[in-house]
C-alpha cells in the first residue's frame, strides 16, 4: 500500500479567492518544485520555514515565464503531516494561476492526488490510526461546537488509544491460550481462565459504553431533533420562522395550513438542532391532513426534544392526554404561545398551569431566548461524555467484537478447550483490528477514503 510517487492538489476551496494553497507530498517533491520555482534552493533550507519567490514556466521555450509570485511553506520528512517531504505553494487565488501551477507540477513529474491520499498516506506512514484518519474528515465536516468537540477527541486519539491497550492485553492471552495448544497432550494451562475472564468483561463493559453513545454521538454529528408539537393554529410555523429567522414555513389563520413535516437546521449555544415543524394534531377526515398528522406523530418518536405548543389549557390538557405514553422517555417543554392576546391571560391563570410552562409570543418575539435556554439545556442533559461513538464502520465492529467476547465468556463458563476459545478470541481481535487499522484491506481503505475532499 505505501507509495513513493509524488502527488499533488488544490487544498483550499474551488473557486476565486485571496489565495489558494496547492498541496505537494512525495520523494521527489523538492526536486519538482525547483523546477518551477525561483528563489532558495528548497533542498538546501530548513524544515517548517517559509521561502518568497516566483513560479516560473521554463517549457517550450518561455524563457522562466513568471506565472506567480508565491510564499512556500517547507516540510521534511519525517516532520510533516503525510510524513514525507511536503511543499504547501500559497499562490493567489485565480482559477488560472492554480491550474497553470498543477500543470507545471503535473509536467515536472507529478500526478493529481486522489480524494483523502494526503491523509492515507499519513495513516500509512504511521502518524496515526484509522479512528484518527476518519476524524479528520468528520473534523473538517463539523458545523457546531459539540461535533468540532467530538472529532477534535478521535482526532487525538479518542478511545483508539484506549480500545488498542485492551487489544494488546487480549492479544497476550490469545497467545497463551495459542501455546496450550502445542502442549495438549500435557494438559498445561499458561492462560489463567479466571484472569482471562476478568479482562474480557473489562473490554467489554468499555465496548458497551462505546456502543450505547453511539446513538448520542450520532446526534451530536447530525443535530438534535427537536419536533414542534400542537394543535392547528397554535403557531407552529410561527415559531419554527422566528427560531430560524426566515419564512420557511406558510403562516396563515387557516387551520391545517402545514400538512407535511417541514425541518431545518438551527445552531443555538454552539450545539446543532434540526427543528422539525408539524401538522396540527386534531381529528379530521382530510386524507392529505391525516397523512401529515401521522407524519407528526413519527417525528415526534424520532424527536430527542419535544416542544408541545398550545394556546389554553384545554388544547394542553389534550396534548397531555393523548401524547402520555409517547413523552415518557423525551425531553418535553410545555409553551403556552400568544400571550399578546388582549385579555387572554391572567396572573391567577399563569399560576394555576398544572404543568411547567414557558410563555411566548412567537408573532411578536416574547420569551423566544427563554425557550432556546431551555431547549440548550434539555440538550445538555442527554449529553454524554467527550469520548462518543459517530462512525456507523465502529459502531459494527464493536457489535461484533462484543458479541464474539460474549462467546468467549460462554465458553469459560462451559469449560471449552482452548481451541475454541482461540477462535471466538481471534474474532473480537479481528474486529478491535479492523476500527483502528491494524488490520486493514486495500479494499476498506479505498472506500474510507474516497470520502475526503481532493487536498485532504
Amino acid at each position: 500500500m505505501v507509495q513513493s510517487d509524488t502527488i499533488c492538489a488544490l487544498a483550499t476551496p474551488q473557486g476565486v479567492g485571496a489565495i489558494g494553497v496547492i498541496r505537494v507530498s512525495g520523494e521527489r517533491t523538492f526536486e519538482i518544485v525547483n523546477n518551477i520555482f525561483k528563489g532558495k534552493d528548497l533542498t538546501q533550507v530548513e524544515s517548517h520555514t517559509i521561502h518568497f519567490g516566483t513560479i516560473r514556466d521554463y517549457s517550450q521555450n518561455l524563457q522562466g515565464k513568471i506565472i506567480d509570485e508565491v510564499l512556500l511553506s517547507v516540510f521534511k520528512t519525517p516532520r510533516s503531516f503525510t510524513k514525507e517531504d511536503i511543499i504547501e505553494i500559497s499562490c493567489h487565488g485565480s482559477d488560472y494561476i492554480i491550474k497553470y501551477i498543477l500543470k507545471l507540477l503535473i509536467q515536472n513529474g507529478c500526478r493529481m492526488a486522489k480524494p483523502g491520499e494526503f491523509t492515507q498516506r499519513a495513516f500509512l506512514n504511521g502518524q496515526f490510526d484509522l479512528v484518527q484518519a476518519e476524524a479528520v474528515a468528520d473534523l473538517i465536516a463539523a458545523d457546531s461546537e459539540a461535533a468540532h468537540k467530538t472529532a477534535l477527541n478521535q482526532m487525538r486519539g479518542g478511545f483508539s488509544t484506549q480500545l488498542k491497550a485492551l487489544r494488546e492485553e487480549l492479544v497476550h492471552f490469545a497467545s497463551l491460550v495459542e501455546l496450550e495448544l502445542d502442549f495438549g497432550e500435557e494438559d498445561v494451562e499458561f492462560a489463567g481462565r479466571d484472569d482471562l475472564r476478568h479482562l474480557i468483561l473489562k473490554i467489554q463493559n468499555f465496548l458497551k459504553k462505546l456502543i450505547d453513545s453511539f446513538d448520542a454521538g450520532n446526534v451530536i454529528k447530525e443535530g438534535i431533533p427537536v419536533a414542534i408539537i400542537g394543535p392547528p393554529n397554535a403557531g407552529k410555523s410561527t415559531l419554527l420562522n422566528i427560531l430560524l429567522n426566515e419564512d420557511k414555513a406558510i403562516v396563515t389563520d387557516i387551520a391545517g395550513t402545514t400538512r407535511d413535516v417541514i425541518e431545518d437546521i438551527l445552531f443555538i449555544g454552539g450545539i446543532k438542532f434540526r427543528i422539525i415543524d408539524t401538522a396540527g394534531i386534531r381529528e379530521t377526515k382530510d386524507v392529505v391532513e391525516t397523512i401529515g398528522i401521522e407524519r407528526s406523530k413519527q417525528a415526534m418518536e424520532k424527536a430527542e426534544i419535544i416542544i408541545l405548543l398550545f394556546e389554553n389549557e384545554i388544547d394542553q390538557l389534550f396534548l397531555a392526554n393523548i401524547f402520555a405514553e409517547m413523552i415518557k422517555d423525551k425531553e418535553v417543554i410545555w409553551v403556552r404561545n400568544k400571550i399578546d392576546l388582549a385579555g387572554a391571560f391572567n396572573s391567577a391563570e399563569v399560576a394555576s398551569t398544572p404543568i411547567s410552562t414557558i410563555h411566548i409570543s412567537a408573532k411578536n418575539n416574547i420569551g423566544i431566548e427563554e425557550l432556546q435556554g431551555v431547549i440548550v439545556a434539555k440538550a445538555k442533559l442527554k449529553k454524554q461524555s467527550d469520548t462518543m461513538l459517530t462512525n456507523l464502520r465502529h459502531y459494527e465492529h464493536l457489535v461484533k467484537a462484543h458479541d464474539a467476547l460474549g462467546e468467549v465468556l460462554n465458553g469459560l463458563s462451559s469449560g471449552i478447550t482452548g481451541d475454541f476459545l482461540a477462535q471466538d478470541i481471534r474474532l473480537s481481535l479481528y474486529h478491535l483490528g479492523e476500527i483502528t487499522g491494524q488490520i486493514t484491506t486495500d479494499d476498506l481503505l479505498a472506500n474510507i477514503f474516497s470520502k475526503f475532499c481532493i487536498g485532504k
